[in-house]
């Protein structure tokens, strides 16, 4: 199995008959071990939203490293609560684009719909509590897998501004939706805006 620090995320516990984990591949796709060891702060200094995405599809490899990496993003009491919602009908990426406020590029290669899932979280906390450390939980998720798209040498644009009813119509579910996360190859790679200063970003409390 390969990588087995990453994708032995994949096949663990009880066996599913969901898309995922998928049959386990004995020898690594070429070039993934330089993947592996990719430099964290080149991919976060680098990563642009990329909104023209080629043609092509992306490898199912890619993608499961991509699920891996959301989830080894920190989660409240380590309950994962949030879903992914992988869109694979190209009938429903249409609609996805109509749900997020027309904006054409959801009708990307890969569309990755994170959703909340609040009865996850086993907390004795109150419930308005519980749903914010699902969105915390679910963004953080959905953060994790575009770094980790960016280091496979793929492009994303994360989409907020949507309609949550009706991409819970879309998808079948009852999960509320925080954000949709496009993938795909780009038509070029843009090169990183600037960002504040970080004498003005960071506030010292003493």
């Amino acid at each position: 199995m390969y990588p087995s620090d990453i994708f032995s995320r994949l096949y663990s516990g009880e066996e599913s008959d969901k898309v995922y984990p998928k049959e386990v591949i004995e020898e690594a796709p070429e070039g993934v071990e330089d993947i592996l060891q990719t430099n964290l702060f080149n991919v976060m200094l680098n990563r642009r939203s990329q909104r023209k995405f080629e043609n092509k599809e992306v490898e199912d490899w890619k993608m499961e490293m991509i699920f891996a990496a959301a989830d080894t993003a920190p989660t409240a009491g380590g309950f994962q609560g949030f879903e992914i919602f992988h869109v694979k009908k190209p009938e429903l990426k249409p609609k996805l684009v109509e749900a997020a406020n027309k904006q054409p590029y959801v009708n990307a290669p890969e569309v990755l719909v994170f959703c909340m899932n609040p009865d996850r979280v086993k907390l004795n906390f109150p419930q308005e509590i519980i749903r914010k450390f699902s969105v915390q939980d679910a963004t953080l998720a959905a953060a994790y897998a575009q770094l980790a798209a960016h280091a496979l040498g793929l492009s994303t644009v994360w989409i907020g501004m949507i309609d949550e009813k009706k991409v819970m119509e879309i998808l079948g579910t009852e999960l509320v939706p925080s954000s949709i996360l496009c993938i795909g190859y780009p038509q070029k790679m843009l090169q990183p805006k600037p960002k504040r200063n970080l004498l003005d970003l960071i506030h010292i409390v003493q």
